[in-house]
């Protein structure tokens, strides 16, 4: 079968996986943040810090102020989500793919899938 990524042209694949790796930056923030506070010493906590900070100020006017801290990131994430999801297909003339069929998502299985999925022994 023929992967997505190989299908659509490649700036369409290119912005699926900026905002996909924007998405998954928010989710990895909000996961650390179960285990670290947002100021540890912890070099990956300080760079998903870094990284998703200018994406929550951005999103601050519509966040919630009910929203725990922890669970902004998450707020955020799922913004991301809905675009890739709904709104960069109808901008682009497309039918909503569909769950699971994100270019990044896609690849990122196909790889695990290559890895880890063969049940066969080797000839």
């Amino acid at each position: 079968m023929e992967s997505l990524a190989s299908v659509l042209p490649w700036w369409i694949v290119a912005l699926d996986y900026l905002l996909g790796i924007i998405m998954w930056t928010l989710i990895g923030r909000a996961a650390m943040n179960l285990f670290l506070p947002i100021q540890s010493d912890f070099f990956f906590m300080k760079a998903f810090v870094k990284m998703t900070d200018p994406f929550l100020m951005a999103f601050k006017p519509i966040t919630p102020g009910f929203l725990v801290a922890p669970l902004i990131p998450l707020y955020v994430a799922w913004f991301f989500f809905i675009i890739r999801f709904y709104i960069v297909p109808w901008v682009l003339g497309y039918s909503v793919l569909g769950m699971l069929s994100f270019p990044l998502e896609g690849e990122v299985a196909a790889l695990i899938w290559d890895m880890f999925g063969s049940t066969s022994a080797p000839q």
